[in-house]
C-alpha cells in the first residue's frame, strides 16, 4: 500500500512538472523563419447585378478596359459598357515560410468600389506583390462569400456578415520562393514571444542540458544563441530537437488588466496588496418632478400654467470599511471587493484607488 502511494505520488509530482513546463516551440520562434504579406489588384467577375457602378468608380472601367485591350479588344468611345457584373476588388494573402514554387495559398479578395456583393463571382488572374515589388504569387479562381445582402423595390435591405469580402481557399500559387538566412550563419537565433530574462536564462540552461554545454547562450531578454549544423539535413533536425525541448518558462510580473470599454478586469496570480483601507460606497440622487396646475380666479383674464416642481431625494448606501492585510493574495482581493458587492466598474475605481496609494503591488493597465 505504502508503495502504491508512492507512485501516485510520484505521478502526481510528474503531472505538474508537465503541465508547467512548455516546449521552446510554444514560446518562441527561430529568427528568420517568419510570414511575409502580399497584396494584389483585380477584377472579380460574374456578379448578378451587385458590382461597382461606372459612374461612381472609374477605375474599374479602366481595368476593364486595360484587360480587353491584352486580347486586342478596344471598347468603342462614348458608349461605356454596364459593369454591375464586375468589381475591383483588393487580394490579400499570407505567404508562409519556406513556400516554393507551385504550392498554393489562401487569399482574401475584398471590393474596392461600391459593389453590394462578391457571392457568386470569380477572381480573374492577379499578381500578388511583396513589399519589394517583386510578384510572388498568382491568384485566380471563385469566391466563397459567407455574407449575403438583400433589397427590396422601396429601397429597404438586409444583410448577413458582409457580402463585400470573400476568400478562395489555395486560391494563389507561388511563384517565387522568399529568401530565407535559415542556413546562412553558424548558429541558430530563438526569438522570445513575450521578452523576459529568466525565460531566455532558463531556455539556454535546458538546451544545454540536453545537446551540451555552451551550446545556447543568451543574447538579451529575447534572443539565445545557439550553436547548429552548417549541414541542411542536419540542421533542420537540429532545429526539431530544440523546438521540442521542454522547459519552465519565468513568471510573469504582477499585472492588473483593465478593459475600460467592457468592464473585464483579468488580474494574474501575482498581484499583491499592501496593508490598506478601503470603503466603497454610492450617492444615490433621486429627482421626481411633479408638476402642478395653475388655474386662474373666475371672470379673470389669466389663463391656465403648469408650474413645475422637483422633489430630490439624496440616499447614500451604508457599506462597510474592508482592510487588506500587507501581502494579501488575488483571492483576499477578488473575496473582498465581492463582499461589498462591486460591480466591475467599481473594481476599476478600487484598483485604480489602491495604484495611487501605492498599495497595489502590480502594473495597472488600462485598454
Amino acid at each position: 500500500m505504502r508503495i502504491l502511494h508512492l507512485l501516485l505520488l510520484a505521478v502526481g509530482l510528474f503531472s505538474t512538472s508537465l503541465v508547467q513546463a512548455e516546449r521552446i516551440k510554444d514560446v518562441a520562434n527561430i529568427a528568420g523563419v517568419r510570414d511575409n504579406q502580399l497584396i494584389g489588384y483585380g477584377l472579380v467577375v460574374g456578379l448578378d447585378g451587385t458590382g461597382d457602378q461606372a459612374i461612381q468608380t472609374p477605375f474599374t472601367l479602366q481595368s476593364l478596359d486595360s484587360m480587353l485591350r491584352q486580347f486586342g479588344i478596344t471598347l468603342p468611345d462614348g458608349a461605356p459598357p454596364q459593369i454591375n457584373n464586375i468589381a475591383a476588388v483588393v487580394i490579400h494573402a499570407t505567404l508562409p515560410p519556406f513556400a516554393k514554387p507551385g504550392q498554393q495559398i489562401d487569399v482574401t479578395v475584398s471590393s474596392l468600389g461600391n459593389a453590394k456583393s462578391l457571392r457568386g463571382g470569380s477572381l480573374l488572374m492577379a499578381p500578388l506583390k511583396g513589399i519589394d515589388g517583386n510578384v510572388y504569387a498568382i491568384a485566380q479562381g471563385n469566391l466563397v462569400v459567407g455574407g449575403f445582402g438583400i433589397e427590396a423595390n422601396d429601397g429597404s435591405s438586409i444583410s448577413v456578415n458582409i457580402p463585400s469580402a470573400g476568400r478562395i481557399p489555395n486560391g494563389a500559387i507561388v511563384e517565387r520562393s522568399v529568401p530565407s538566412s535559415f542556413g546562412q550563419s553558424g548558429s541558430l537565433v530563438l526569438n522570445l514571444h513575450r521578452p523576459d530574462f529568466t525565460t531566455a536564462n532558463r531556455m539556454a540552461d535546458a538546451i544545454n542540458e540536453w545537446v551540451g554545454i555552451g551550446t545556447a547562450k543568451p543574447i538579451d531578454g529575447t534572443s539565445v544563441a545557439v550553436t547548429a549544423p552548417m549541414d541542411y539535413s542536419q540542421r533542420v533536425a537540429f532545429a526539431s530537437l530544440l523546438e521540442n525541448i521542454t522547459f519552465e518558462p519565468g513568471d510573469s510580473a504582477a499585472k492588473v488588466i483593465v478593459n475600460s470599454r467592457t468592464g473585464t478586469v483579468v488580474i494574474n496570480q501575482h498581484v499583491t496588496v499592501n496593508e490598506a483601507a478601503v470603503s466603497h460606497g454610492s450617492l444615490v440622487v433621486t429627482i421626481t418632478e411633479n408638476p402642478i396646475i395653475s388655474q386662474p380666479g373666475a371672470f379673470s383674464d389669466g389663463t391656465t400654467a403648469v408650474i413645475p416642481t422637483s422633489d430630490i431625494e439624496v440616499t447614500q448606501e451604508d457599506n462597510r470599511m474592508f482592510l487588506f492585510n500587507p501581502g494579501v493574495s488575488l483571492d483576499d482581493v477578488v473575496r473582498a471587493v465581492n463582499q461589498v458587492g462591486a460591480a466591475p466598474g467599481d473594481l476599476v475605481a478600487i484598483l485604480e484607488a489602491l495604484k495611487e496609494a501605492g498599495a497595489l503591488r502590480a502594473e495597472l493597465i488600462v485598454i
